[in-house]
C-alpha cells in the first residue's frame, strides 16, 4: 500500500460525501477537504494542493465535474480518479483527456473503490518518475558535447577559429567544445631541440 494521501473528495450529495470520507479514513487517506461544485473543487485543488481528487461528475451549479478536472488541470499536475453512476462513451474520452486516472462506477464497493485510488497514485508516481528520468536524460544530452565538421586552423601557430570568428589556442578551444581535459608533455622530437644537452634520441630519454 502506498503512504497515506491527501484526498480532495467532490461530491455534491452530503450523505454520500460523508460515507465516502468515512471509507477514505479507513483506507489512512486524509481527505482535505469536500466540495460540493465545480468551482468548489477547483478552490479546493489550488488550497489544499492534494495527492488525489476523488471527482464526481454530476455536481451543483453549471459546471460538470469533468470541466472542473480539466480547470484544475490548467493549475495543477494531480491525479483525478472519477466515481459516477454515468458511463456515456463521449463523457468517458473527455474525462480520460481531463488527466483521468481512474474511473469508479456506482455503486461501487470499498474493495473497488480502495484499489482503484492506490493503482491512480501509482501510476501518477510512475508517470513523475519517467518525466524526471527523461529530464535528467535530456539535460545530459544538452551537455554532451562533440567537435564535428571543418575546424579553421592556423597553419603557424595551431590557433583555432572559433564561431565568433576568435582565434583561440587549440587547448582552450577543445577543453570548451569538447569533454577532452589536458596534461601537458613534451614529444621526443621538440625535446631534441629544445633541450639537445639533456635529451638525445639514443638515450631514451
Amino acid at each position: 500500500m502506498n503512504a497515506p494521501a491527501k484526498i480532495l473528495v467532490v461530491e455534491d450529495d452530503t450523505n454520500v460525501a460523508t460515507v465516502l470520507e468515512a471509507r477514505l479514513a479507513s483506507f489512512g487517506h486524509d481527505v482535505c477537504d469536500i466540495a460540493r461544485s465545480g468551482a468548489a473543487a477547483v478552490r479546493g485543488a489550488v488550497e489544499h494542493r492534494p495527492d488525489l481528487v476523488l471527482m464526481d461528475i454530476l455536481l451543483e451549479g453549471d459546471m460538470n465535474g469533468v470541466e472542473a478536472a480539466e480547470l484544475i488541470r490548467n493549475q495543477m499536475d494531480v491525479p483525478v480518479v472519477y466515481v459516477t453512476c454515468l458511463s456515456e462513451p463521449s463523457l468517458l474520452d473527455r474525462a480520460v483527456k481531463a488527466n483521468a486516472y481512474g474511473y469508479i462506477l456506482k455503486p461501487y464497493n470499498n474493495v473497488e473503490l480502495r484499489y482503484t485510488i492506490e493503482i491512480a497514485l501509482v501510476k501518477y508516481q510512475a508517470a513523475k518518475e519517467r518525466e524526471r528520468l527523461i529530464a535528467q536524460l535530456e539535460k545530459a544530452l544538452g551537455e554532451v558535447k562533440r567537435l564535428s565538421g571543418l575546424l579553421p586552423i592556423c597553419a603557424s601557430c595551431k590557433k583555432i577559429r572559433d564561431e565568433n570568428n576568435t582565434w583561440q589556442p587549440i587547448e582552450q578551444y577543445i577543453h570548451t567544445h569538447s569533454e577532452a581535459d589536458f596534461s601537458h608533455g613534451i614529444c621526443p622530437e621538440c625535446a631534441a631541440i629544445l633541450y639537445p644537452e639533456l635529451y638525445t634520441p639514443q638515450s631514451g630519454r
